[in-house]
């Protein structure tokens, strides 16, 4: 549905896309995250056509962007950043289209997030590309959000979404990329990477004691909390309640998607003491639409 190869981005002397080989597939619900400035809106900008890559191949379902954008854009929805008027329409007509409850310029900011993922539904897309489309939303919008789109995939349409809400896309995407100063560091289906480890979590009141006894199988403990190197979460219960010694919980160790997140990248842009330059796309991404700023940019992907 969606194939990178080798895409680039560089603004000026900033590279905010790295060589990033994308693969969503048909039917996949996948989720872009990383810290901020890594690159995911320049990413999904690139996607639609809105800026030019610096080198390296866009495909959408089977053609070229920009090259073929007009004909393949037609069975996709968007809403990139926050949702934005229609171009092709005077003020007047885009205010009669959307000023059903009073002008656009008093709603919310969720309010103007729901009124963008509808109108990226207009058109009942075989793709969907959000960018951060929780933002703005309270807890019952983001769940409302959440339910309509795992009803759209049901219903076959390609989801593809960028966001920082980790709670969010581990309840509802099925496949996971990763971006961390421009590059794409970890792709993969989120079952995959939430399978469990080959360890096990343990608490128990006698924790010295269950160390001692699994000596060489422990990886970590704290407090009353071991990691254990075992492949069974039932048979080491009953080992070490054979030994006459107490289990207050055990389970499988499965990492969280957190976890993952942490493990793989840096510190985003709005972290203290991060290095200026780099190929860290936080003020890359603003920088505008790219179309003029790299005479390379032009031949890329036509």
């Amino acid at each position: 549905m969606i194939t990178t190869r080798s895409l680039t981005k560089r603004f000026g002397t900033v590279t905010a896309v790295s060589s990033v080989d994308l693969e969503v597939r048909e039917g996949d619900r996948y989720g872009l995250l990383g810290p901020n400035g890594s690159g995911k809106t320049t990413l999904v900008r690139m996607l639609l056509g809105l800026v030019y890559a610096t080198s390296g191949e866009i495909e959408v379902m089977g053609g070229r962007i920009p090259k073929h954008a007009g004909r393949i854009l037609r069975d996709v929805g968007a809403l990139v950043e926050e949702p934005a008027a229609y171009p092709n329409l005077s003020g007047r007509a885009n205010l009669r289209l959307l000023d059903a409850a009073g002008p656009v310029k008093t709603y919310s900011l969720g309010m103007r997030q729901r009124l963008g993922l509808a109108a990226a539904l207009v058109r009942r897309p075989r793709l969907l590309v959000l960018d951060e489309p929780g933002n703005g939303l309270d807890p019952h919008g983001i769940r409302d959000t959440r339910q309509l789109l795992l009803d759209l995939n049901a219903d076959g349409v390609t989801i593809f979404l960028s966001s920082h809400l980790l709670a969010e896309v581990e309840q509802q995407c099925t496949r996971i990329g990763i971006l961390d100063r421009g590059r794409l560091v970890l792709q993969e289906d989120l079952d995959t990477l939430r399978a469990p480890t080959g360890r096990v979590v343990l608490d128990s009141p006698d924790a010295a004691q269950v160390a001692a006894m699994l000596d060489g199988q422990v990886e970590q403990r704290d407090g009353s909390r071991l990691v254990v190197h075992h492949p069974d979460a039932a048979a080491l219960n009953t080992q070490v309640v054979g030994a006459g010694l107490r289990v207050s919980s055990i389970g499988a160790q499965i990492r969280t998607l957190e976890e993952v997140v942490l493990d793989v990248t840096g510190a985003g842009t709005d972290q203290f003491g991060q290095p200026p330059g780099g190929t860290a796309a936080g003020t890359a991404g603003s920088a505008g639409d790219g179309t003029a700023d790299d005479p390379a940019a032009h031949g890329a992907d036509r």
